[in-house]
């Protein structure tokens, strides 16, 4: 399988919109990294589904993301869009799946549906969420994934669990990707997560681009899908790398001048490291071996410089395709 990359736009959530004081403007810089992705060679693009920024929350823009993926895919014409990973919490199961059906059509096909258990306790209660123990979470999370997969698979869906239930709802219609749209279940969980994946999931998105920490999940998953008569192959294996790409032998401080505007170097690391191509070059190289196939990157200061995103795809996409 060809290795494949994506990039993220800039949402708001890692406080990547804040030198740009309109909100208007602020949206227009998220669709404008999109579009640079959408001329190629990029395979996708991502959102977060988060509500508060981080490292902690701030009263900054952060645009949801359903709402900001719907747009998105009107906005581009070739690459996936998908989000990493939709919060379980936030939406009934039966709602997300209708939600991801629309939003597949009006891709024609082009959405990456992420779904994962959920974590950022200060929204959830901030937003009027109850945030229930991990053991709830993640008992919801099993229930909401089948349920997704029978929204999308069964005409007349039946499900009577201990956290939700459907009863015969209709979705019409299921989506444009054939047999369904794309579902990308993120997180490294190897009692329920990782055997999720091998039931029901398309894609997986393991280890933050360690190698040690991806082959040691996709050991689990590998094992999950020789219990289960899953074909392991057919999974994507997406992992995610959190840089900011300079030549060698490059100022980091010079080299990142544009993409950080008003931030210190060591406050524009705190979203992603400054470091050479080369290095970049290596960690996927490691990461690939380890067993991913997919990378996805999240870019520091795009909102403001989209050097960056044209000089990953020249020096690290086209040079693993």
């Amino acid at each position: 399988m060809a290795v494949r990359f994506g990039v993220f736009v800039p949402q708001g959530w890692r406080m990547d919109l804040t030198e740009i004081a309109d909100p208007v403007e602020q949206y227009e810089a998220m669709t404008a990294v999109a579009k640079v992705a959408d001329a190629g060679p990029w395979d996708s693009i991502w959102v977060y589904d988060h509500l508060h920024t981080v490292p902690e929350p701030t009263k900054n823009t952060t645009f949801e993301c359903w709402t900001a993926t719907s747009t998105l895919v009107r906005d581009t014409q070739r690459v996936n869009v998908g989000q990493m990973v939709g919060c379980n919490g936030y939406r009934h199961p039966s709602m997300y799946a209708k939600i991801a059906s629309t939003v597949d059509v009006a891709a024609h096909g082009r959405l990456y549906a992420g779904i994962g258990a959920g974590w950022y306790e200060h929204e959830w209660k901030a937003y009027g969420y109850e945030w229930p123990t991990l053991k709830e979470r993640m008992g919801a999370f099993r229930e909401a994934v089948e349920i997704i997969y029978k929204m999308w698979t069964e005409d007349e869906p039946v499900y009577n669990g201990k956290y939700y239930s459907i009863d015969k709802p209709y979705n019409e219609p299921k989506g444009a990707r054939k047999p369904h749209p794309s579902l990308w279940i993120g997180g490294g969980g190897e009692q329920v997560t990782l055997k999720l994946v091998a039931m029901y999931g398309d894609a997986c998105n393991i280890g933050g681009g360690k190698p040690d920490v991806i082959q040691q999940k996709l050991g689990v998953l590998k094992q999950h899908c020789d219990k289960l008569g899953r074909n392991y192959d057919d999974i994507i294996k997406s992992t995610n790398f959190l840089v900011f790409p300079i030549d060698k032998g490059a100022d980091p401080e010079k080299a990142s001048a544009q993409a950080r505007q008003s931030l210190s170097v060591e406050q524009f690391q705190r979203n992603g490291e400054i470091t050479e191509v080369d290095v970049i070059a290596e960690r996927v190289e490691k990461a690939l071996e380890a067993g991913a196939d997919y990378v996805n990157f999240y870019i520091p200061g795009v909102a403001y410089d989209h050097e960056p995103v044209h000089r990953l795809a020249e020096s690290i996409v086209k040079r693993f395709n």
